[in-house]
């Protein structure tokens, strides 16, 4: 492929180096919720084989098998305790997850992914067949914010045995399991191991770099497994999908804001400028204490800039890497650490005479007004990643108003009632008992609310904590019983534990 045709199609295929990177956004979001990334994960962690172009055909297959067997008045088959009409109940009733409002005239399974096996017929991101695989980018997040391999792994492992339903799961959630075994036979739950392919960070980025939500969601996943005994299944899958959804996003923003920086370095580069070394490098492309969105306020906006920015370095890195092949010096190396960037802003330097020939900065500035509404989140990727940032955050808008109810993790919340008001942060019930619970991981008693805080800085969510007691956030967490008011303390509130943590030897009870 040749710069022509590259500019000819820009967002069709990057340059092999760029698509190579650790740092490059991958798999590219579309649309998801929190749901749909679930059972994805669950695909990606549990089922080796199960392709996400095949769930929304699989889930058609099992409803028609299901009310020809109601017609026929036929038993389900061999070990199936329900009846054809039970299992029609609890996928249509009980289990069914709210359709939104541009999907009330559809038909197809949606189902709350509670267990494993509900992943083999529901929770695609797309009723068609050519839906992204959103568990990928929960494994990227894993290896990303794990320092080696080998602790990747074993988180991996740990989330897999997590999900896995065993004898210490409630009892409905055991037979669920068993009964999506009877109905759809053949696949079988086992770990699916890490690729060896799979992108990690470099140790001296990983140990230096201050700023890095896929590592604060490493920890955070130890957190929400050690909880999981403490309460019911469906309990626990809201506390996860609470902070997959967050974890996500933020992830997701991070990548686009040091695409946007590792382009600015490259650029000055083109004008014989730029950090010189690793130490430099990493200094300017990893962000140190950024604020994606803030408490209260309007997230969208922000979040789109974040986009617009990360499609417009992609842009350019692919221009300057695809005109250094075309010019016969083509860069050999890679950009995923700061290591390998300075190596490439170096490479560009001493080309510097030769991509000026070749018009590179302009050729780049032809490009970006050209493609101006995917810059602006109009179309293509920019629109999808867009549409994921929304949807993930957002309460789910759902067909049925009476079911608005049922999303209790959001990050956002609209502001009012008529279809323009803004998007705003705003933590939803199970969001606020997740974020308390893995903010006091480790520790032992009460602790000061700057806690919190931090821990949502820790995702770039930026929040006053003299400003808690009073706003919408204060509110719920006395109505959850997760602050004790303390005029001792430096903020007058102090974090509870949500939790009370089974000790290990300790038969949990389901209550």
């Amino acid at each position: 492929m040749s710069l022509d045709e590259f500019k000819k199609a820009p967002w069709q295929k990057s340059h092999e180096v760029y698509r190579k990177s650790s740092l490059a956004v991958s798999p590219a979001p579309e649309y998801a919720s929190s749901e749909v990334i679930l059972a994805s994960l669950c695909r990606t962690i549990g089922f080796d084989g199960v392709n996400e172009r095949g769930i929304p055909q699989a889930g058609r297959d099992l409803d028609k098998k299901i009310q020809r067997l109601r017609e026929k008045r036929k038993p389900a088959g061999d070990g199936a305790s329900a009846s054809a009409d039970t299992w029609n109940t609890v996928l249509h009733g009980i289990l069914e997850s709210p359709k939104l409002k541009n999907q009330s005239s559809k038909r197809f399974l949606q189902v709350t992914p509670l267990v494993p096996g509900t992943a083999l017929f529901s929770g695609s991101a797309r009723l068609t067949a050519n839906s992204w695989p959103a568990g990928s980018l929960v494994r990227r997040m894993v290896s990303l914010g794990s320092l080696g391999r080998e602790e990747a792994e074993s988180l991996w492992k740990d989330l897999f045995s997590a999900l896995s339903v065993e004898d210490n799961d409630d009892i409905f959630a055991q037979w669920l399991e068993a009964e999506n075994h009877a109905w759809l036979p053949g696949q079988e739950w086992n770990l699916v191991a890490i690729p060896p392919e799979e992108a990690s960070l470099d140790g001296d980025d990983l140990a230096q770099v201050g700023f890095l939500p896929a590592r604060q969601f490493a920890k955070d996943l130890r957190a929400v497994m050690e909880a999981k005994d403490s309460m019911t299944r469906r309990q626990w899958t809201s506390l996860l999908e609470a902070m997959l959804r967050l974890a996500s996003v933020a992830h997701v923003t991070w990548l686009c804001e040091v695409q946007a920086r590792t382009w600015q370095c490259l650029s000055d580069a083109l004008s014989r400028g730029g950090p010189v070394g690793a130490d430099q490098v990493r200094e300017s492309i990893f962000p140190s204490r950024p604020q994606y969105m803030t408490y209260g306020g309007k997230a969208l906006p922000g979040l789109k800039d974040y986009i617009s920015g990360y499609l417009g370095a992609r842009l350019g890195i692919n221009t300057v890497l695809w005109a250094l092949e075309e010019a016969g010096s083509p860069y050999t190396g890679d950009i995923s650490s700061s290591h390998g960037i300075s190596a490439l802003c170096q490479h560009v330097r001493d080309h510097h005479a030769v991509l000026s020939d070749r018009g590179t900065v302009q050729a780049f500035l032809d490009l970006r007004e050209r493609e101006s509404r995917a810059m602006g989140c109009k179309k293509g990727i920019g629109a999808n990643m867009f549409e994921f940032a929304r949807h993930v955050l957002g309460q789910r808008d759902t067909a049925e108003p009476l079911l608005r109810g049922y999303d209790q993790g959001y990050v956002l919340k609209k502001k009012g009632n008529s279809a323009s008001a803004p998007w705003v942060v705003s933590l939803g019930p199970v969001a606020v008992l997740a974020l308390v619970h893995c903010s006091l991981a480790g520790m032992s008693g009460p602790r000061s609310i700057h806690r919190l805080g931090q821990h949502l800085g820790a995702y770039g969510i930026a929040i006053d904590r003299h400003e808690i007691a009073a706003n919408d956030l204060g509110h719920q967490l006395r109505m959850l019983g997760l602050v004790l008011d303390s005029p001792d303390a430096e903020s007058g509130m102090l974090l509870l534990p949500p939790f009370t943590l089974n000790k290990p030897g300790k038969t949990p009870t389901n209550e």
